[in-house]
Order: structure tokens, then sequence, then C-alpha cells
């Protein structure tokens, strides 16, 4: 398993492919659309943070009443 992270981890960009990568999607998208992006990645990325939040939320309401019925 750590074989794999380790793997993962190297084949992450790094500080010059960024640029490369963020002038073909600059290329790619052109200027006036890569807000239109942003803003739909950052909705994405909301709705998902929302998602999570409401699975914590459950999971600790459903420990509160498994706690409430081993107490009786």
């Amino acid at each position: 398993m750590h074989t794999i992270l380790s793997l993962a981890f190297l084949s992450m960009p790094r500080g010059g492919e960024w640029i490369i990568i963020l002038l073909v999607v600059l290329i790619a998208f052109g200027g006036k659309k890569i807000p239109e992006l942003m803003k739909g990645v950052g909705k994405g990325i909301k709705g998902f943070k929302e998602g999570l939040k409401g699975i914590e939320d459950e999971i600790k309401s459903d420990s509160k009443t498994d706690d409430d019925s081993t107490k009786k």
C-alpha cells in the first residue's frame, strides 16, 4: 500500500508542469470561459462538502440513538 501512495505522489505535477497545464487550459477554454469553469468547480466542491457534512451529521445522530438505546 505504501508503494502505491509513493507512486501516486511522484506522479503529481510539480512547478513547471503546472504552468504547462494552466497554459493548455487557457488555450482550450479561452480567457472568458475560465471564470465560468471555476465557478462550476466551486459549486461542485461546495456541494461535495455539504454532502459530507450531511453524512457526518447522520452518523452522529445514529451514534447518539445507539448510545441512548444502550443506556436503557
